[in-house]
Order: structure tokens, then sequence, then C-alpha cells
């Protein structure tokens, strides 16, 4: 596990912030990284992501998830196990005040369960983790935020 603290200190009360997160996908899909984001809403915080089971706990919506797992904690390394994570990496941050990008951000992460189009669908060349996080990039390209090389994923554009 691991420990909540160690990006604890970049939380800032009285700001809204978007970070990205990355881990290692999976065994043996390991090669892939895992994207997920952590809003801070003024210290209100919460992680989105997709998961390849769905409806795993009471704030799920098909295979999307909020605060499945920790904010910082990475995926499980193996299916249908609890014991062994991975480490989570911080990608990205964006920040700022009521009105800024940040805040933007945060506000339409936070309608992902009515939004996103692909909440039902999971497939290993998506929709997936990397297409959920791509879509939320997409939308909001001044945040300078991208996904690391090795975030693969079919790209499905809404028409």
């Amino acid at each position: 596990m691991i420990p909540a603290d160690r990006y604890f200190h970049l939380i800032k009360k009285d700001r809204y912030q978007v970070f990205l997160f990355t881990s290692p996908a999976t065994i043996p899909f390991c090669f892939v990284r895992h994207p997920w984001f952590v809003v801070n809403k003024k210290g209100i915080i919460a992680r989105w992501d997709i998961f390849w089971e769905p409806r795993r706990h009471t704030m799920s919506w098909g295979h999307l998830h909020k605060d499945f797992h920790s904010p910082y904690q990475g995926i499980e390394m193996f299916f249908f196990s609890t014991k062994y994570f991975w480490r989570g990496s911080l990608v990205a941050c964006i920040e700022g005040d009521a009105g800024s990008v940040a805040h933007r951000m945060a506000e339409f992460i936070g309608t992902s369960p009515q939004a996103y189009p692909h909440c039902n669908e999971w497939s290993l060349l998506g929709p997936n983790s990397v297409t959920y996080a791509q879509w939320v990039l997409e939308r909001f390209p001044e945040s300078g935020m991208r996904l690391p090389w090795n975030s693969f994923a079919k790209v499905f554009k809404q028409a």
C-alpha cells in the first residue's frame, strides 16, 4: 500500500486543482500506463478513473469509478488481487481560482457520470481508462496536460 501522504502536501485547500496520475497497468499489461484524475475542489478530494470491471462499489457508473482507490495509490498489480498495488506517479497538475481552467476542468470531471459516452463500455484497445483521460484532456487543451507515450487506446471521436 502506498502511504496516503506521499502527494498530500501538494493539496491546497484554497484552490481548485486537477492532478493527472498514472501507474503501470495490471500484469501482463504493465508496459502500458493506467491514468486517473485526482480533483481538489478547495479541499474536497476525489479520484476518477475507469476500470475493466464495472460497478465495483457505490460510486460507480458502469466502468467509471469515483474514489474506488485512495487518490494517489496505483492500481492492482494482478487481476482479482487486492494485496499488491503499483505506485502512482504524478504526471501533471493544474491549479487556479474560481473560473480558472482548473476550476472548469474539475467541474467537468465531476459531470463524467452523465457526460462520458463510454461509461458502460470497456475494451483492451478502448474505450478504456486512457480513452476516458484523453476525452477529458481534449476538452481542456489549455491545461497543457498530456498522457505519457505509453498510454494506449483507440481514439473515439464524438459525432
